[in-house]
């Protein structure tokens, strides 16, 4: 055993972390990065460091650059090999022996195992490192060790670590009911701890030096971040702070970037600087580089995998973008993507304290201070963001599909969990709620909702380690001629990793280049092919039918070539993404329009299978990144589950139109591509016309005046009587077209019928009391002059409108209804001159003023002193 050991500040604290899992058998440890939490702590609860009898540990890690980091340091402290007393375990590798004790696994692993072996039979302790990253994967593996302890070994001692402070809510998650003091010195299970008591925790403080924050944000105007794109100047100016930073201090300068492609461009303006590209991605000699002491003074370009997960030596120097990237679901369109956002305050903490691991530092922040205080405390957890299929899956074969007996910080959003839940019934991975249980199976878990039943096939999917989707297409893919077993996991495998930033739109042209090419990402794919060609073995002779009975397209030498097997491949993972050429752009089978990058070599393609899509904020159409050209016949095949055929009748507004018309059509679609029609002669089309009535409202109709007139009259009996008065209004006249557009309604067979309707005798079908309308609200009125004048019922009040001379003598309006008539007076022109609902009044007090105006004005017409006692007339006094 080396004697680094003696140096991590963790070891101060290891007597109080093992008394607390003796004590309670779960604990919670905060330390900084790089004090040993992850290589110290898994060693001493193996008791490696006292020479104690040996216990088997899991030490689960997010990421896999950080298992095979953490393995190799533990065994380099034990001065020893990893396979021996330290191995560890990723998809696709596992280097353990038979000495083995300690195995660092990626959280992935640690739920395939889980879901295999829920005891983990001979494993005595598990620890989850960096649980405040809050990754999906590792919040449902703590959920489902905390089941395990609760139901099965209640001796199996749990440790979360966390690099930051805020420890009390995972404390209480461990504290649930159910801990129990871990086996005595018999062997047996010790008692139950106290209900809902938080779990221990302690915390290992550690040789912090201080770091000098240094405000550095860009002197310019700098577009915000839009979905994955970043603008070019900023990357510019990160590039300079870096500089600056090498020539204002010494030591080593680590800087954080987003993603691989911000990395490249930034690496690119650092000519003559020794610059380590540091992602997930990266090959096995970067990731052994970075965690060495180098020659020289080193620039690592990093993601925020080196927040925690990493302690790369020599660094006093942090330049930070201030940027991070999180994953968005588009659950209605079914299309997911990454999105760079401003990392929270608690990241910028993580990342400024990579500076004082050693030595005093420095951080420059690519930000004002005004900005830092705006930032979110923290990141918002990948459960609260991702697409949860994956997660559905995992809970459904744990025996809890609706999630809501499970230990997590946070519950699913239910939104998700819904699209997760109908992806994985589109896929045959659940049974539907109502689908009866097999004899034998276990009944449901009490007081929980019956949201369908994991399926053998959904079992089996989820042993492959994919993603379901991907899991569904490796498993149905192969057959004689059209996906050979191991070309379609070679196509998985393509699927499942994150491809290289200058891959093309072409994805069978990526395939290709990764058989022949020699860097570490086809190292990487080939190993996962060949995991993923094990894991379903014989895919290549299975029938010829999927799950959903449909049948899988021919034999020929076509069928069997890389286009086939690619496009049915990934048609057959994402069905909803098949797409057919609309013009200059594609429609998927979602409904989703879609467009490939200009100049792309696919562009011509009649079919497509979409890969890779994602819909950029506020964009109408989705973004095509990878896709396959394919046939109509393999669309038919992989899309099976979204054919339909029947007929329709509707009423159907064309594109950018606003007069729609009724449409009646045989059609066959996939899902809303549409792949042949016929018109569709005697069908009952008034639903069609009912709903054309809804979409485009009453203006369909050819309103008259008299019309008008007539619905006016009628809206203001109701509105001053009530019942049994009919409503007039756009929604309560559409709601009783039976009443009053029969039977011409029936009749009608497109737009122009509804068009040539006669909307007056129609309104009086709503009256069959007629007469008493013509009582209530007369259309017209005589006045003194003889003239019989319309009444308008626009308003709120009826109006009269009459010229002055013919209303002579009249000392009161009329009512209507019981509502006084509102006079408008007007001059002998027809223009307004006054306005009275006081016909009295106005005869002996504005008559006088609207008489000394318009006499001269007219004076071929009577303006007498006494209206009330003159004559009314239509006439102007004859000329002299």
């Amino acid at each position: 055993m080396r004697s680094d050991w003696s140096g991590l500040p963790v070891r101060h604290v290891l007597p109080e972390l093992l008394a607390a899992l003796d004590g309670r058998g779960v604990a919670v440890l905060t330390a900084p990065p790089g004090t040993g939490k992850t290589t110290l702590v898994p060693l001493a609860l193996a008791g490696l460091l006292d020479g104690s009898a040996p216990r088997r540990v899991i030490v689960a890690e997010p990421r896999r650059m950080a298992v095979r980091a953490a393995a190799r340091r533990m065994a380099w402290l034990l001065e020893s090999e990893v396979g021996a007393e330290v191995g560890f375990s990723i998809r696709g590798e596992r280097r353990v022996g038979p000495r083995t004790v300690v195995e660092v696994v990626t959280t992935g692993v640690l739920l395939q195992r889980l879901q295999r072996d829920p005891e983990l039979e001979g494993v005595d302790a598990v620890l989850l490192d960096e649980c405040h990253e809050r990754h999906l994967d590792a919040d449902t593996a703590l959920a489902f060790l905390l089941d395990v302890r609760a139901a099965l070994r209640p001796d199996l001692r749990i440790v979360a670590t966390s690099a930051t402070a805020d420890a009390a809510p995972w404390a209480r998650l461990l504290g649930s009911p159910g801990d129990a003091v871990p086996s005595d010195a018999s062997g047996e299970p010790g008692e139950p701890g106290e209900p809902g008591e938080p779990a221990p925790i302690v915390h290992a403080s550690g040789t912090m030096h201080p770091v000098t924050p240094v405000w550095a944000p860009p002197a310019g105007t700098i577009a915000p971040p839009h979905g994955m794109r970043v603008d070019p100047a900023f990357l510019a100016h990160v590039a300079g702070v870096v500089r600056r930073a090498l020539a204002e201090h010494e030591g080593d300068v680590l800087c954080f970037l987003p993603g691989v492609g911000e990395i490249g461009r930034v690496a690119a303006m650092l000519p003559g600087v020794e610059v380590l590209q540091v992602h997930g991605q990266a090959p096995a000699r970067v990731q052994d580089a970075v965690l060495s002491p180098g020659d020289g003074r080193r620039v690592v370009l990093a993601t925020s995998v080196a927040e925690s997960s990493l302690t790369v030596p020599g660094v006093r120097i942090v330049v930070d973008s201030g940027l991070a990237r999180e994953p968005r679901t588009d659950h209605a369109r079914g299309l997911g993507s990454l999105t760079t956002v401003r990392a929270s305050r608690a990241s910028a903490t993580q990342r400024a304290g990579r500076a004082g691991r050693e030595a005093p530092g420095v951080v420059y922040r690519c930000w004002s201070r005004a900005e830092h205080d705006r930032l979110p405390e923290h990141a918002r957890p990948e459960i609260a963001l991702a697409d949860l299929t994956g997660f559905a899956l995992q809970v459904a074969c744990w025996g809890d599909p609706a999630a809501t007996g499970l230990a997590l910080l946070d519950a699913p959003p239910a939104a998700a969990m819904d699209a997760a839940r109908r992806t994985l019934y589109a896929l045959g991975a659940l049974d539907s709620p109502g689908t009866p249980r097999p004899p034998g199976a276990p009944e449901h878990s009490p007081g929980l909702p019956p949201v369908g039943r994991v399926t053998d096939r959904g079992r089996r999917m989820a042993g492959v380690g994919v993603h379901p989707r991907l899991a569904r297409a490796l498993i149905d893919a192969g057959t004689d001629g059209i996906g050979a077993g191991s070309r379609a996991a070679e196509v998985v495998a393509l699927l499942s990793e994150q491809l290289p930033r200058d891959a093309g739109d072409d994805l069978v042209a990526v395939w290709r280049s990764a058989r022949r090419g020699g860097d570490g990402f086809s190292a990487r794919w080939r190993q996962e092919a060949g995991r993923l060609a094990r894991a379903v073995p014989g895919t290549a002779r299975r029938t010829g039918r999927t799950a959903g009975g449909a049948v899988r397209p021919g034999n020929g030498e076509t069928a069997g070539s890389d286009d086939a097997v690619a496009g049915t491949v990934v048609a057959l993972a994402y069905p909803e993404r098949v797409a057919r050429r609309r013009g200059g752009s594609y429609l998927m089978a979602s409904g989703t329009a879609a467009e490939l990058p200009r100049g792309s070599r696919l562009e011509t393609a009649e079919w497509l299978a979409v890969a890779v899509a994602d819909r950029p904020t506020g964009a109408a159409s989705a973004r095509i990144r990878q896709a396959v050209v394919i046939d109509e016949e393999i669309a038919r095949f992989a899309a099976a589950s979204l054919y339909g055929s029947g007929e329709e009748i509707t009423w159907h507004i064309p594109p950018g139109g606003r007069r729609g018309d009724v449409s009646a059509r045989r059609v066959e679609r996939l899902g809303a591509i549409e792949l042949s029609s016929g018109a569709l002669r005697g069908a009952d089309v008034r639903p069609a016309v009912l709903e054309g009535l809804r979409a485009e409202g009453l203006s369909i109709l050819r309103w008259t005046p008299e019309a008008v007139a007539l619905r006016e009259r009628l809206a203001f009996c109701r509105r001053t009587l009530g019942d049994p008065w009919p409503a007039t209004d756009d929604d309560a006249l559409i709601g009783a077209a039976d009443r009053w557009l029969e039977p011409e309604l029936s009749r009608a067979r497109r737009r122009s019928d509804l068009e040539r309707l006669d909307v007056v005798s129609a309104l009086h079908r709503l009256v069959p009391w007629n007469a008493r309308l013509a009582e209530v609200a007369p259309e017209r009125v005589e006045v003194p002059s003889g003239s019989r004048v319309r009444i308008d019922y626009s308003g709120e009040r009826p109006v009269l409108a009459a010229k002055v001379q013919e209303l002579f003598g009249w000392a009161e309006a009329p009512r209507v209804a019981g509502v006084p008539l509102v006079i408008h007076l007007l001059s002998p022109a027809g223009r307004p001159a006054a306005v009275t609902a006081d016909l009295a009044s106005f005869w002996r007090e504005g008559y006088r003023a609207v008489r000394a105006e318009l006499r001269g004005r007219y004076p071929r017409h009577p303006w007498p002193d006494d209206p009330l006692s003159a004559t009314a007339t239509r006439r102007t006094n004859p000329r002299r």
